[in-house]
């Protein structure tokens, strides 16, 4: 489907896929929306954050259109965007603190044109440390985690605010980026632990086990489902 071209800041929800800017704390950020199919589709919203684009990432990531695929396939529509100073987004990387505040302009523009419509946020590594930081004060309905960087550098886990929100974790057990036992750790020592799926011989890209990962998405979220929007 050829993307639509709006405006910044449209004042609606496109009803069929849809490339856009909107406005950013660094300027504008590049993004793309996507609906479900009518009949399956849930009061809800999945924003979905790509991983460290000083690396490479960007929102086009397969790990992160696999992520969108899923979430959509359950009835969410979803908002996939580049952080500032990825793709045509303006600003410059800023390690996770301004990227916190490019996810919160998104939310802000969920929130005016979908009102009353729950917001999950799901983020591939990078993308995973911005969404847990940012999920308290966004008042996530549900967060999705994959391949959290524990223990890079830059990124520190120990003071984020838990959400109280349904949390996934998928953690593949031969991740060659982010050390698997480092977030094993991590999750044993939380107060509150999300609900962990290992992923046994899947590296940090889940290379040959994308449509696994889709599955295990899928199968654990299907009892935290908003209503149908009906």
């Amino acid at each position: 489907m050829t993307p639509i071209a709006f405006p910044n800041d449209p004042d609606q929800f496109p009803g069929e896929e849809a490339s856009f800017a909107l406005s950013g704390p660094a300027g504008k950020l590049e993004t793309i929306s996507s609906v479900a199919e009518p009949a399956e589709a849930r009061r809800g919203v999945a924003v979905i954050c790509h991983p460290n684009p000083v690396e490479g990432g960007t929102m086009h990531n397969k790990v992160v259109t696999m992520v969108e695929r899923s979430l959509r396939e359950r009835g969410l529509d979803t908002v996939r965007f580049n952080f500032r100073g990825t793709g045509e987004s303006e600003g410059q990387h800023d390690y996770g603190n301004g990227e916190c505040d490019d996810l919160a302009a998104v939310v802000r523009w969920v929130r005016t044109v979908r009102p009353g419509d729950a917001l999950w946020l799901a983020g591939f590594s990078f993308g995973s440390y911005v969404t847990l930081r940012s999920a308290v004060e966004l008042d996530a309905d549900a967060l999705i985690s994959i391949a959290p960087p524990v223990a890079r550098r830059h990124y520190e886990f120990d003071a984020i605010p838990l959400p109280s929100c349904p949390w996934l974790v998928v953690m593949g057990e031969s991740d060659e980026v982010v050390d698997p036992q480092a977030v094993f750790d991590w999750i044993d020592s939380l107060r509150r632990k999300p609900e962990l799926v290992r992923m046994p011989d899947t590296g940090h890209f889940f290379h040959r086990r994308l449509m696994d990962l889709r599955g295990a998405i899928k199968h654990v979220v299907q009892d935290w489902l908003p209503p149908l929007r009906g």
